[in-house]
């Protein structure tokens, strides 16, 4: 009788595991998807993550958390009121990408300066209007740029020279999608993809349990956004992805064309080989300002830095001698690519 009792017990024990068991599984899977979209530093962000309820308002407050930080077309950000010197008290938002951008103009010499804002703005790619450009304009402009010439002391900035400016939008993009990204580790959330204006930050499965796929664009010159052909798919997660490119942002005068890619050092849009950079790191911020530095590097001097770096991978897409389109990329990108398998 015990045995038969002891047998009864085990079999409803297993029984109210197997049903429970069920009722997560199923209860995971009824976990609603979320897409939304908007407007936020002049471009478009996406998102899609999996939670309980939408959480548009939480997403737009954090984007404005950051646009009040490093807006240069928002009059009453911090950074505009940097460089109109006042005294201004920094947020952590601004702290944290000024010493990342420091950081990464040490390790790349110079290529990555938030402090070329005069000359973007000179070459018509900035925020404000462009000039007629000169050699001896560009030649009084580099007297007040570089990342030397500004720090931060007791929570303040000083500058070298006030006439110094600085514009984040090389790293801004990245740190926004990385700020919405931290919002959705804070509330639990494991799945989701974060982009605003390309740059992507991606966690766990898609909505169809797998790896995310994530195109990289063939670098088609084409103002005006209307092409949209890939050059390669990667399934990735669990990683940052942003991409620089000369191929949207450019203008052409007397026959010359002119991309939106300064050289902090020479004061002129960069002539190099590589068409776009992309970058796969830890945090978007990162992949993003290395980006933009790899394309002011060219390609033999950017090869040279990551086999330096860790935790960084990229796929470059370059013009050879005879003008034909090659590609680069590191041994880890290499297995991220989708073979159609």
């Amino acid at each position: 009788m015990n045995d038969k009792r002891k047998i009864r017990w085990q079999v409803v024990f297993l029984l109210f595991l197997i049903v429970g068991t069920v009722y997560v599984i199923s209860t995971h899977k009824q976990v609603p998807v979320h897409q939304e979209e908007g407007a936020v530093f002049g471009t478009f962000y996406h998102v899609t993550y999996q939670y309980d309820s939408m959480l548009h308002d939480e997403i737009k407050a954090e984007l404005s958390k950051v646009d009040f930080s490093l807006s240069p077309y928002n009059e009453a950000s911090v950074i505009s009121r940097v460089n109109r010197n006042e005294d201004v008290e920094l947020d952590s938002m601004f702290m944290e990408v000024f010493e990342l951008s420091k950081a990464v103009s040490r390790r790349t010499e110079g290529a990555f300066d938030i402090t070329v804002a005069p000359l973007v703005n000179a070459w018509g790619f900035g925020f404000k209007n462009s000039a007629q450009v000169s050699q001896e304009l560009v030649d009084s402009l580099l007297q007040f740029v570089g990342y030397e010439k500004i720090r931060i002391e007791n929570g303040k900035i000083v500058k070298d020279d006030p006439r110094v400016i600085l514009d984040c939008s090389a790293v801004a993009k990245g740190y926004g999608a990385d700020a919405v990204a931290r919002l959705f580790d804070r509330k639990g959330i494991t799945n989701y993809m974060v982009e605003i204006g390309g740059e992507i930050v991606l966690k766990g499965r898609n909505p169809k349990n797998k790896k995310w796929s994530v195109g990289i664009q063939k670098p088609t010159d084409d103002s005006l956004s209307l092409q949209n052909d890939l050059q390669t798919i990667l399934k990735v997660t669990d990683c940052a992805m942003a991409t620089s490119g000369n191929y949207r942002n450019f203008y052409y005068k007397d026959g010359k064309k002119y991309a939106h890619t300064i050289d902090p050092h020479k004061g002129y849009p960069v002539q190099h080989s590589i068409l776009s950079a992309t970058v796969l790191a830890d945090d978007c911020a990162t992949a993003d300002a290395y980006a933009t530095a790899f394309m002011v590097m060219g390609l033999e001097k950017a090869k040279q830095l990551l086999d330096e770096l860790n935790g960084l991978d990229a796929y470059f897409i370059y013009a050879d001698e005879k003008g034909h389109n090659q590609v680069y990329m590191t041994e880890n990108m290499r297995r991220l690519v989708d073979d159609g398998r």
